[in-house]
């Protein structure tokens, strides 16, 4: 049984934290004060080792409406508020992997909700070990992989297709090293006008305080401290019980509900439950405001006998919202969830005085100034380079050529990290809502916004191995590759928001990781002109003293002109020709042609010029809005041969690519060398593209020429167009289990 001498250890507490705690109440916490207190301070709530980094990356912008500290950024297009939020549910998915990442979904749309805005569309980056088909892996690593494939996808498909919210896009990556720790992020775009924003505020004593949504249970307890706030142990199956239970028909139902109270003017101040349940909202809503707060957990609707109070202070049921509004609308807003058939109760209100009082059945359970809980400590943590990175770094990557390109070429094509995931997205209702203008398979998603002619681009992108082997250049090349993607689609890229995935933060080798990742996020953010509007950290990516790569994922929102067509990524005539926008090196460290052909994990990662990366993107996008060009494709992993392959598969032409003298083939074919983009145009129109391109200080190289059925490249390469496609489309599905 547990002593008070060691309650707050088992909490997730440090001794020093306990007696600061001590210090704020001038006396011992109860154990429902110190529970708040335990979820409060947790990592995943307070950002404790995390806040003096973030703070330096840069918030503010033209089209910044809403920075970080809200459920979710705001940017404007037009006349119109855009709410993007990333947000991960890392290890409830590994324990649980469905209900892991459904409720995932099911929070992060809530954090847009709370802005006022309506959900429009979902994203899910994913990154998993590889599975069992590539050989090398052991069977039951490879089958543990592939059922958490299955299980989140099938999670994210079930609640998003529920909800009637489209998933448009994301991407799957396999790392040996998320075998352990998958990491399943998502994002969610919602939008409304501009004078509808609201905010977590609990404004003005004496009003009330509604509960919307689900009951109250036991699922979900502990979440946020024992899950996201430190590592696995090989005990991880009895974490099960702290992963919350997702009910998407309720979620519908709460989305609807909050959007007719704002509608109708009701709402003072909403606040979503999810990380820490009732402690985070009321404390965190009340504190915002300068205020205090009032709970009366009888009023709390439960769904399990004889919860004590902590646990229903705790809890972290999904489907739940805090709304606040002035007592004389109370029992309109009642009426309105009712006609929804949703939950409410009114469970207190607003007091002055800044104090979070408590009480259950006449007695006061917890009494803390509601602002302590959201200020818990700061840590400055030691940072260490890690001794092996200067070691890969000098690895030498692909000296001599391989001996048959063309197999080369297929075998890349088949690679996980690069083959077709249409066997994901069409598990995904990716057209609910009639918004999606550019579906999943792009470099980009295109979506216009409801009731309105305006259209927003959105990619998510990251690479952990990149990372690896250098954080600050990894988390720049992520910012970058969302930046190339949404240009190439012909958007003007204006935001980011982010999701930060590392390992355990108290040892100085990851804290260096993050800081170098935040301090080149922010750089090329600066450079690139794409503020961060907000976005999560995920720290204790590691099972058994085995760390996940660092992954700082990038998602990117774009503004598409006006009476501008989105080029496809495929091939579209027969004579038209091939250029490359961009210039390539010799960039294969990190690389897919590394790590898939010769096994390695090394060598430089490609080098960077932010400058020629905002270059090239406003190149493109000239070139498209002029409508100079009949297909742009984002040249990035694999390099060209990948590219133009993907070209010819999507738009089912084949194409001629010239022989290039100054790069060895194979580099040539396969470098990974930033901003650099593959396009095609008509021969008529060769001088015009030149000359902007020219005229812009990029530069602009012919490569070869669309037609035929076959992909050749001199003597080296001819492969025609039925194999390219059918390795490229089948190959994932088959490691899947699912030949088709």
């Amino acid at each position: 049984m547990s002593t008070p001498e060691d309650l707050h250890r088992q909490l997730g507490l440090t001794d020093e934290e306990y007696e600061r705690i001590e210090g704020i109440l001038e006396r011992e916490p109860n154990r429902a004060e110190l529970a708040m207190f335990s979820v409060m301070w947790s990592e995943h709530c307070s950002y404790k080792s995390s806040r003096i980094h973030l703070k330096t990356l840069p918030s503010e912008g033209p089209d910044i409406l809403v920075g970080p500290g809200e459920g979710a950024g705001i940017v404007k297009v037009g006349d119109l508020a855009v709410a993007l939020r990333l947000e991960s549910h890392n290890h409830p998915s590994f324990v649980e992997p469905f209900q892991g990442a459904a409720t995932g979904i099911g929070g992060v749309v809530r954090d847009v909700l709370s802005v006022g805005a309506r959900p429009i569309a979902l994203f899910d980056p994913l990154r998993f070990g590889p599975l069992p088909v590539e050989g090398r892996v052991p069977q039951t690593v490879g089958e543990r992989n592939r059922f958490l494939v299955e299980g989140v996808v099938s999670g994210i498909s079930s609640y998003g297709n529920c909800i009637g919210v489209p998933t448009v896009g994301g991407e799957v990556k396999f790392e040996d090293c998320y075998s352990g720790n998958p990491l399943v992020n998502v994002m969610c775009i919602g939008v409304a006008p501009v004078e509808r924003i609201h905010h977590a505020r609990a404004d003005g004593p004496g009003n009330k305080v509604l509960l919307l949504g689900s009951k109250t249970g036991r699922d979900g307890i502990g979440g946020v401290s024992v899950l996201a706030s430190a590592s696995f142990g090989d005990d991880d199956a009895d974490k099960r019980p702290s992963v919350q239970v997702g009910d998407p028909f309720t979620e519908k139902l709460l989305i609807e509900a909050c959007l007719e109270l704002m509608e109708a003017g009701l709402v003072v101040g909403i606040q979503d439950l999810g990380g820490a349940g009732l402690s985070c909202a009321t404390s965190e809503s009340a504190a915002n405001a300068g205020n205090g707060m009032k709970v009366n957990l009888e009023a709390v609707p439960r769904r399990e006998q004889g919860m004590e109070p902590f646990e229903v202070l705790i809890s972290e049921s999904q489907e739940r919202m805090l709304v606040i509004v002035e007592e004389k609308d109370a029992e309109r807003a009642l009426s309105i969830c009712d006609k929804w058939g949703l939950a409410a109760s009114v469970i207190g209100e607003v007091a002055a005085g800044g104090r979070l009082e408590v009480t259950d059945n006449g007695s006061i359970i917890a009494d803390v100034p509601a602002a302590s809980l959201g200020d818990g400590p700061i840590y400055d943590r030691p940072i260490q380079a890690p001794h092996w990175i200067e070691d890969l770094a000098r690895q030498e990557v692909g000296a001599s050529p391989p001996d048959d390109l063309g197999k080369t070429l297929l075998e890349l094509l088949a690679a996980p990290n690069i083959a077709s995931k249409s066997w994901v997205w069409e598990q995904f209702d990716h057209q609910v809502m009639l918004g999606t203008v550019v579906t999943p398979g792009h470099d980009a998603a295109v979506i216009r916004l409801p009731s309105s002619s305006e259209r927003i681009a959105v990619s998510t992108d990251g690479n952990g191995r990149y990372c690896y082997l250098d954080p600050f250049l990894g988390a720049q090349h992520a910012v970058a590759e969302a930046y190339r993607n949404v240009s190439a689609v012909g958007a003007r890229p204006i935001a980011i928001t982010n999701c930060l995935n590392f390992g355990n933060p108290e040892r100085p080798e990851v804290m260096w990781q993050f800081a170098e990742s935040v301090r080149g996020m922010g750089e090329a953010c600066m450079a690139l002109g794409t503020p961060v509007t907000g976005g999560n950290v995920s720290f204790y990516n590691e099972t058994s003293g085995s760390a996940i790569y660092p992954t700082p994922v990038v998602g990117m929102v774009g503004v598409m002109p006006r009476d501008v067509i989105p080029p496809p990524i495929g091939f579209q005539n027969e004579g038209d020709v091939i250029a490359l926008v961009g210039m390539t090196s010799d960039d294969l460290g990190g690389g897919e042609y590394a790590r898939t052909i010769l096994g390695k994990i090394g060598g430089r990662v490609p080098r960077l010029d932010l400058g020629t990366e905002a270059t090239n993107g406003t190149v493109v996008r000239r070139l498209i809005e002029l409508g100079l060009v009949s297909s742009t494709h984002d040249c990035s992993e694999g390099g060209i041969g990948v590219t133009v392959a993907e070209s010819c598969i999507a738009g089912g032409i084949g194409a001629s690519l010239e022989l290039d003298d100054e790069l060895a083939p194979h580099v040539w074919l396969f470098s990974e060398s930033p901003s650099r983009y593959v396009i095609s145009y008509p021969e008529s129109r060769s001088d015009e593209v030149i000359e902007l391109v020219a005229g812009s200080n990029g530069h602009i190289a012919r490569i070869g020429a669309v037609g035929g059925n076959e992909l050749i490249w001199g003597p080296e390469i001819r492969l025609d167009l039925e194999t390219l496609t059918a390795t490229y489309k089948r190959s994932f599905a088959e490691a899947m289990g699912y030949a088709r």
